[in-house]
């Protein structure tokens, strides 16, 4: 199959420290390559893959200190008119720009995936309903619930391929967040949960200008020998810490599509701790590789507990679930089904279609989503305390 992967140019494929979703675009693309498809990706010229590399731009835009709204739209929609004039090159252009590339692939002959890799709060909901030709995919049911109404083709789980990343059955005392510092991510909270344990607490975050009036209000008046900010890290080190951890916290405060930082900690033996917010009950086990809490006191109780967690089991478990050749196969039954509707040969019903992992069960989710979409809607942004 010829296929086009569009990544947004943020960071180059694959990130050298953070960015999730260009980690995820790497791990499909060399897969596909990897199966004998015809990739071309789209993205900053210095990304290393074994695909057809086509780009507009030498470096990430972060990296080159191009972070303005301005030239941030400018070079991804350059990137984006590339990619669909070349529409005919290809059977499947795959988009992960998000609504960046949803005009374009709105008009575009060549069926279109685009998998939401962010939250679909009204704003984006409202273009992905008005603009409904391209084919959707979600990251995770919960994410899939907050927009039922959508042309959804598939849910499919992200996947990396982890099976090198560092194992260690011995571990330390210390507490890890890793991510970025933002109030959404809840930083804040890790700062409580490790104070009232008095265990000290890694941050390896990256700190956007945006979240600045945060940081020195909640974050930088609390750091100290025994709450230390190392800043951004690269795979290496984050792995490296990632398999010493006592274990990872993820406070997150708002409803997380998926969380690919958890499955990372979890190939290194590292148990999570997490806010049951978004998508976590879908990729933390409760009480198998970790534990999904309410509150800050549920988290610190949960720490007080860890030992329960088998750090073998959430090595086992995250490599059996989330590896890039699950995600691959997801994705292959999801093209498949876009070239069979495209024909008008579905074998599923438009619209309520999903498919998960490897196996690709094609099923209705709108009963799950609505119940999903409830249960967000009370929640709220601001329910844990």
């Amino acid at each position: 199959m010829k296929i086009a992967q569009i990544s947004p140019l943020i960071e180059r494929v694959p990130p050298k420290k953070y960015g999730g979703t260009e980690r995820v675009v790497s791990a499909l693309t060399e897969e596909l390559v990897r199966r004998g498809h015809e990739v071309t990706l789209f993205a900053s010229g210095d990304s290393v893959t074994s695909a057809r590399l086509a780009s507009v731009f030498p470096s990430g835009l972060r990296e080159a200190q191009q972070r303005s709204l301005g030239n941030v739209a400018t070079w991804t929609l350059l990137n984006i008119g590339l990619a669909y004039s070349r529409f005919k090159e290809f059977d499947v252009i795959h988009d992960h720009t998000a609504f960046f590339g949803l005009s374009t692939g709105n008009i575009c002959p060549t069926p279109v995936i685009m998998t939401m890799h962010g939250l679909f709060d009204d704003v984006r909901r409202n273009m992905f309903m008005a603009l409904r030709r391209p084919y959707v995919v979600t990251i995770s049911r919960a994410q899939a619930a907050l927009a039922p109404e959508l042309n959804h083709l598939a849910t499919v789980y992200n996947g990396l391929p982890m099976e090198h990343y560092p194992f260690a059955a011995d571990y330390g005392e210390y507490l890890l967040f890793v991510g970025r510092i933002s109030k959404d991510k809840g930083v804040h909270y890790a700062i409580d949960v490790a104070e009232a344990l008095d265990l000290p607490l890694i941050i390896a975050a990256k700190l956007d200008f945006v979240d600045m009036a945060y940081f020195r209000e909640h974050i930088k008046p609390r750091l100290s020998k025994r709450v230390r900010w190392i800043g951004e890290v690269d795979e290496s080190e984050r792995n490296r810490l990632m398999s010493r951890a006592l274990c990872f916290l993820h406070p997150t405060n708002w409803p997380e599509p998926f969380g690919l930082a958890l499955i990372e900690a979890g190939a290194c033996g590292c148990p999570v701790v997490a806010f049951n917010r978004g998508a976590i009950p879908e990729v933390i086990e409760h009480g198998r590789t970790g534990y999904v809490v309410a509150s800050v006191p549920e988290m610190i109780t949960a720490v007080r507990n860890i030992d329960r967690i088998s750090r073998r089991v959430c090595r086992a478990r995250v490599l059996e679930r989330f590896t890039a050749v699950r995600m691959a196969d997801g994705y292959e039954l999801a093209y498949a089904e876009a070239l069979r509707r495209a024909a008008g040969q579905s074998m599923a019903p438009p619209h309520r279609g999903a498919m998960y992992g490897r196996f690709g069960e094609s099923r209705s989710v709108v009963r799950d989503r609505k119940q999903w979409a409830r249960k967000a809607r009370q929640d709220g942004p601001n329910s844990i305390s």
